[in-house]
């Protein structure tokens, strides 16, 4: 049962604010069939993660692309955005919402319809050349045929998600710091955010005196550290609730 008070408390805090920003993670994208990757669900549970290792892709392109293929394509081109991706997407028409930083791949926010999104995982809807580097939308690529290659040298694509031992986007690393330093508001929903850099974003954002509210199923190590405000429920229903109350 959502706390009627603190959706209302937490609603005014966003009216009131001059810059809100929202840090999403995998809980956000669950209830649009995604499944999350830690936790008792989640996918490193069932599969060994070998596969996204950036070493293994390019001794092994075949093994990793077929894996890449049945977990991440065949499952995002099912999935559509949810109310909470929605409810985001009708803040940020609205003015209410500035940025989100996403540590999702799914492109969910996007096809909401919300535009200023940086992606700290990267994305599944582009795909770049290993050889020449040349860029793709997946529109263009036929995953029927594995593993996919480019039109220009015949190299191998790698989807432009960020697999383990690869760095973090810099753009889109250096622009969530500065977006979580910006803030007064920062809304935690649906992470752990227990890997680092990501962990680190929300800590700035307090830091820099925004005032935390957090959207979770269950506490997160942020709850009883920086979080002012704890919404305890599956992200659609908070934003569904805080949507009615700010009239979107």
């Amino acid at each position: 049962m959502i706390d009627n008070r603190k959706i209302g408390e937490a609603a005014e805090k966003i009216r009131k604010s001059k810059y809100t920003v929202a840090f999403t993670g995998a809980g956000i994208s669950v209830e649009s069939g995604i499944p999350p990757f830690r936790g008792e669900n989640g996918l490193w549970n069932k599969y060994d993660p070998i596969f996204v290792e950036i070493e293994y892709f390019h001794k092994k392109p075949l093994q990793s692309w077929k894996k890449i293929k049945e977990i991440f394509y065949d499952t995002f081109d099912e999935a559509n955005p949810n109310a909470a991706h929605k409810i985001l997407a009708k803040m940020g028409e609205r003015g209410f919402l500035e940025s989100i930083i996403t540590q999702n791949i799914d492109n969910l926010h996007q096809k909401a319809g919300f535009k200023n999104v940086y992606e700290l995982h990267g994305t599944s809807r582009t795909l770049s050349c290993t050889e020449c580097s040349s860029e793709y939308d997946l529109s263009f690529v036929d995953l029927n045929f594995l593993p996919p290659t480019c039109y220009v040298c015949k190299g191998i694509l790698k989807p432009d998600i960020v697999f383990f031992n690869e760095p973090i986007p810099q753009f889109a690393l250096k622009r969530s710091f500065e977006e979580a330093k910006k803030s007064d508001v920062f809304i935690i929903i649906g992470t752990n955010a227990e890997v680092i850099p990501a962990a680190d974003i929300p800590v700035a954002a307090k830091e820099h005196g925004a005032t935390i509210i957090e959207i979770n199923i269950e506490k997160s190590h942020f709850t009883d550290t920086i979080t002012d405000i704890f919404l305890k429920a599956k992200a659609a229903e908070v934003l569904t609730e805080l949507g009615k109350v700010l009239y979107l």
